[in-house]
């Protein structure tokens, strides 16, 4: 059933609006789609903030997108569902917490898709057990986990593809350690088309920079990570004092010896992480106190502390009381799911009949 019919069946639409709506659907068909995905194990942090969840705050007021909780992806690495559903919804809270929309964006469940699993099949058929074992991540995740080394881990990268062209999308925000799976499933669409017909554009990664912002993490060593060095990471979950004595370990030194010297790489990344949360004017000052060796770390990371538990303290109790709500969670899931599945099946009609697959 296509989208207006929908709205026109609906009793407690104003018929007088109809006309705007149909309008506002046409407009909408001439968006660029973008599609991404995000695991639901561990607990989001700053980082994931500024490197994506800002992004996609920002695309849905741009563009049609469709933000996908990747459930099914979890499993390769992390078979036990036990905490499965809790684990969802506290991405859905975090998110939503943070300024994604669900009536402007689809924000959905992997698993709601069932047409993800079809079009993962075909695609495995285009794939090559040696281009997948060649993989950055697949090597790596065998190094973590030698005993856990399945079939849903080796062709992550085809169920990943299948993910973004069942919504025929052409954009997909991604960081850097996500560029050869994206790479993949262009290779997927390539062949796809070559082989059938032309059904799927090759999708790209889009960001609104040249470069990502990457979150340091606070011990000086790598980016803030999920489940790597707790305590060198912010979570968005953290309360204000777990925020203050993590931010207050940060990695300093006895300062610098001489004026206008270069910043060791883990004082600059206080100096980094200052800039997300903090004014121009304390950066200012700080940058100041450098210069003129007159700078006291102490300070400085008790400003820092503060500055955090002012920027993530509403988010976290936002995403709090929105966990408490599992009624307002599952409509978010069923109207995201709803507007996937319309997409997904429209995609799959096509895929089905340039396969030679529609016999009636």
């Amino acid at each position: 059933m296509s989208a207006q019919f929908y709205y026109l069946r609906r009793p407690d639409i104003n018929p007088a609006i109809v006309g705007l709506r149909r309008l506002s659907i046409r407009k909408n068909m001439n968006k660029k789609i973008v599609m991404s995905g995000i695991r639901p194990t561990g607990f989001l942090h700053l980082g994931n903030y500024f490197g994506a969840i800002r992004n996609y705050v920002r695309l849905q007021e741009e563009f049609e997108c469709y933000f996908m909780v990747a459930d099914l992806h979890s499993l390769t690495t992390h078979p036990d569902t036990s905490e499965l559903k809790s684990n969802v919804h506290r991405v859905l809270a975090e998110n939503i917490a943070c300024g994604l929309d669900p009536e402007k964006a689809a924000f959905y469940c992997q698993s709601h898709i069932h047409e993800t699993g079809e079009l993962y099949l075909y695609l495995n058929m285009l794939a090559y057990k040696g281009e997948l074992e060649k993989t950055v991540t697949f090597k790596d995740k065998v190094r973590q986990s030698p005993d856990n080394v399945n079939a849903g881990l080796l062709t992550y990268p085809v169920l990943q593809a299948a993910d973004i062209v069942l919504h025929r999308a052409s954009y997909v925000p991604v960081g850097k350690d996500q560029e050869q799976h994206l790479e993949m499933a262009r290779t997927y669409v390539n062949r796809f088309n070559h082989r059938y017909k032309e059904v799927f554009p090759e999708p790209i990664a889009f960001n609104y920079s040249e470069e990502l912002i990457k979150v340091p993490s606070l011990d000086g060593t790598g980016k803030m990570s999920k489940s790597e060095n707790q305590m060198a990471t912010l979570y968005l979950a953290d309360d204000d004092d777990t925020i203050r004595k993590k931010v207050m370990k940060a990695k300093t030194d006895g300062g610098p010896t001489e004026i206008n010297s270069i910043k060791p790489d883990f004082i600059a990344n206080i100096f980094q992480l200052m800039k997300l949360v903090s004014s121009d004017e304390v950066i200012a000052k700080f940058d100041a106190d450098f210069n003129n060796c007159t700078i006291r770390y102490g300070d400085m990371k008790k400003q820092l502390g503060e500055d955090m538990v002012k920027f993530i303290s509403p988010i976290r109790q936002k995403a709090t009381d929105i966990l408490t709500n599992e009624e307002y969670l599952k409509e978010v899931m069923e109207k995201g799911a709803a507007k996937a599945r319309r997409s997904a099946a429209a995609t799959m009609e096509i895929v089905r009949e340039a396969m030679g697959l529609k016999y009636f």
